[in-house]
């Protein structure tokens, strides 16, 4: 069955740098656009980054842009989301995402989920 497991949150002071991964199974991403969210307690979730199927084309939330950067290795069926100077505010549980249509930053078009992996940034 398709799953999609994140891992490499954690706590990291103000101005440091995480990479999250997703790696996917179950089918094979490459055909799929996939996409990291976030949501923190009470609030929606938010898109964050996506990329395509292939791999070039990429889409940002203006408000991590220049900050994060997604990308993803097909052969090897996993997403990065790697994260430079991290904000208190990028504090969230973070999720990844794929969907065999559409690449943008809506939750609603993606049809596939991880279960999250949460940073925090003090």
């Amino acid at each position: 069955h398709v799953q999609l497991v994140e891992s490499g949150g954690g706590s990291v002071q103000a101005g440091g740098s995480l990479r999250l991964s997703c790696k996917a199974s179950g089918f094979l991403s490459s055909g799929y656009c996939m996409a990291w969210f976030r949501q923190t307690p009470g609030k929606q979730r938010e898109g964050v980054a996506s990329i395509a199927d292939s791999g070039g084309a990429t889409r940002y939330n203006p408000s991590i842009e220049g900050q994060f950067t997604i990308s993803r290795d097909n052969a090897k069926n996993t997403l990065y989301l790697q994260m430079d100077s991290l904000k208190p505010e990028d504090t969230a549980t973070y999720y990844c995402a794929a969907n065999s249509f559409t690449c943008g930053l809506g939750s609603d078009q993606y049809a596939f989920w991880g279960q999250g992996t949460q940073v925090t940034v003090s």
